[in-house]
């Protein structure tokens, strides 16, 4: 029985550092690009016209921060990772249980915390040994959507705090279903497009969006040069 239980965890052990040392690899920013255009282009399609409900929802930006458990090897990282991750999971559980408190706006500012820092590993696995190869462009490209679902973060908690955000021909719920309406706004501010159908209507919010503009100016050009800059190395 020891044998067997000892065998079992040496398997598991095994399973867990192979997981671990693919996500590591820059194989892994493909798999995480695709994830992340059905979550900012397909999923709010999705949500719009009521395809999906709002534990799968859930379940896409949960596997999300699952993954940043594994984009690192420090101790210390692995630790943060783990109890936001943990953290995020408790409160949506909370959330769609029997329980009368509102949990939301607190899942909300876990999964702030969370993306902050799931950007925070892609960019130092982004720039990690100096290397620059199709990966790495796909890898750059990934930071730049996980900054669009961070300003639709954003902008959510401003509603959920202050009752107003963005303005147009909209009806804000403050509910899982807003997230369409949010990742919209988030990318035509970080792309600059401004269509004018949406826009900010109260400080904080018209702040984040012209921040928003500012990084899709910026990031751009500061990738692509120290890119550049890496392959001369």
């Amino acid at each position: 029985m020891n044998q067997f239980v000892t065998r079992r965890g040496i398997q598991v052990k095994t399973a867990f550092r192979s997981f671990t040392d693919y996500w590591l690899t820059d194989a892994s920013f493909a798999i995480l690009l695709l994830i992340l255009l059905f979550t900012v282009f397909v999923l709010p399609i999705l949500i719009e016209y009521g395809h999906v409900n709002a534990i799968f929802v859930n379940t896409v930006f949960l596997f999300l921060f699952f993954t940043g458990i594994w984009s690192s090897r420090y101790r210390i990282l692995v630790v943060v990772t783990t109890v936001l991750f943990l953290a995020q999971l408790g409160l949506r559980i909370l959330r769609f249980s029997d329980y009368d408190f509102e949990f939301y706006l607190a899942e909300r500012i876990v999964g702030i915390l969370n993306m902050l820092v799931f950007i925070f590993l892609n960019i130092r696995l982004l720039f990690r040994n100096h290397e620059v190869n199709i990966y790495r462009v796909i890898g750059a490209i990934n930071v730049y959507l996980l900054v669009a679902i961070l300003g639709a973060f954003l902008f959510e908690i401003i509603f959920l705090t202050t009752g107003s955000g963005i303005g147009g021909d909209v009806v804000l719920e403050g509910i899982d279903k807003d997230f369409a309406l949010y990742i919209y706004f988030s990318l035509v501010s970080l792309t600059t497009v401004g269509f004018g159908d949406l826009y900010p209507i109260q400080i904080m919010s018209k702040m984040l969006s012209v921040f928003l503009s500012t990084v899709g100016i910026l990031y751009p050009a500061v990738v692509i040069a120290r890119l550049v800059s890496s392959s001369k190395i």
